[in-house]
């Protein structure tokens, strides 16, 4: 097998990354596939951070906008971010500084159901069971139902 080269490694992250933003841990991940040495692959991750090319921040901030917009509530982009390899206090950070997940979780239950609020009570547990798969929390499902 050849040589792993830093330029090899580090024009690849490079490809990697002009497509959209990716977290450390994905980056890594990827990088490992297409090469077998770790140092090196660690040596080009630094120099990725250091250039401000890699930014866990960033990439929460993104990805948590893209996931709002598709509808996700917070524990779920949180739990996503979690295995992306997010660290949890900032996660935590940009999904707070995100904004209303309240009136998020309101809009798709209106989406979903547009005759609002059901009476019968196996309805509105299945009405509650959709945000809950949607990966809102118990607060921002009760905004919705009270």
């Amino acid at each position: 097998m050849p040589q792993d080269n830093f330029s090899d490694i580090y024009n690849k992250a490079l490809d990697i990354l002009s497509r959209r933003e990716h977290s450390k841990k994905e980056v890594f991940q990827k990088l490992k596939s297409k090469f077998s040495e770790s140092d090196l692959i660690n040596d080009v991750i630094s120099k990725l951070l250091d250039n401000n090319l890699i930014d866990d921040k960033r990439f929460a901030e993104h990805y948590v906008a893209a996931r709002k917009r598709k509808g996700f509530g917070s524990k779920k982009i949180g739990y996503e971010l979690m295995t992306k390899g997010i660290d949890e206090s900032i996660s935590t950070l940009v999904i707070n500084e995100s904004g209303d997940w309240d009136s998020l979780a309101s809009n798709v239950f209106h989406k979903k159901f547009k005759s609002g609020i059901s009476d019968d009570f196996k309805i509105k547990a299945k009405q509650k069971n959709f945000l809950i798969n949607r990966g809102f929390s118990f607060e921002e499902i009760e905004s919705v139902f009270n």
